[in-house]
């Protein structure tokens, strides 16, 4: 099982903090941890939070994030910022929400890196860390297992993308629909998953097929089964699907199956091995979707 470790500062955001927290402890796998200079954490919307000023032993998969703070305060001890420092260089990630980004800066994690933070601190990052490369506009950007987000709601995108990418789309669609969050941001990377983009519509009927989809988006998946899994006709389901995605099922199916491939090209596949992934007999069709998409 996989560690989060939230490192908390007085006066942090709740939303920030609970955003991603909510994400993890749905996705399963993991065990949350709180940790902080101080027993007691004051939040800037006026709750008290108990944290643990004990760290727990750390290995590479598991994440440390920084959540956000009120704007004026926030502030870790040397100590800290070295455990930020030395959980990535052992391999681990390190996420942030918000003004967390600044932690990450003091921690040398931004150097010569892309990051991002929220829109009213952006000038201060970019002047603060100036190896660092600031991207505005975005909700979050990955770089080198240095993960930083825009802050307050776009932590939940932040901990979505983490769970993608650890345990791949299907997963992060199943989180995204119990937390009722269909209609998915984007950050600034192309692989952001199509099955969470395409959420953001109410028929139950197309989100069960949905479902379907991204759970066995490598096999084959005749319209047939589809609809009679979902109890309605083929061309009944063709027309919901459409109206509520844009696309037809087949369609969606493909645009999963390359997004797959993708991100294993990304890792180090090969274009044969990564079409053979996702169910493609070889790499012919593959390679005309990439360039159809492209």
């Amino acid at each position: 099982m996989s560690r989060v470790v939230f490192v908390l500062t007085p006066q942090v955001h709740l939303l920030d903090l609970a955003g991603p927290a909510q994400v993890f402890s749905t996705a399963d796998g993991y065990e949350l941890f709180y940790v902080a200079e101080e027993p007691v954490v004051p939040t800037w919307q006026g709750v008290t939070l108990q944290a643990s000023v004990e760290w727990p032993a750390l290995a590479p998969e598991d994440l440390l994030l920084v959540p956000g703070w009120r704007e004026g305060f926030g502030a870790f001890a040397p100590a800290t910022l070295r455990r930020l420092a030395e959980h990535h260089a052992a391999g681990g990630t390190v996420a942030s929400v918000c003004a967390g980004a600044d932690a990450l800066g003091r921690a040398g994690l931004l150097d010569g890196r892309r990051c991002t933070t929220h829109h009213d601190l952006q000038d201060d990052l970019a002047r603060d860390y100036p190896r660092a490369t600031v991207v505005r506009d975005v909700l979050y950007v990955g770089d080198d297992r240095v993960v930083t987000s825009a802050g307050i709601a776009s932590g939940i995108d932040l901990g979505l993308h983490l769970v993608a990418q650890r345990h791949g789309p299907a997963t992060a669609a199943r989180v995204a629909r119990e937390m009722v969050v269909y209609a998915r941001r984007n950050g600034d990377e192309p692989q952001a998953s199509a099955m969470l983009r395409h959420r953001a519509h109410l028929s139950e009927v197309v989100h069960r097929v949905q479902d379907t989809i991204d759970a066995e988006f490598a096999s084959a998946l005749p319209l047939g089964g589809l609809a009679a899994g979902a109890g309605v006709s083929e061309r009944t389901l063709t027309r919901l699907f459409t109206a509520a995605t844009g696309q037809t099922p087949l369609r969606y199916q493909q645009v999963l199956r390359v997004e797959r491939a993708e991100y294993l090209i990304g890792h180090g596949a090969t274009v044969e091995s990564a079409a053979r992934a996702v169910g493609f007999t070889d790499a012919r069709m593959l390679r005309r979707l990439r360039a159809r998409q492209g």
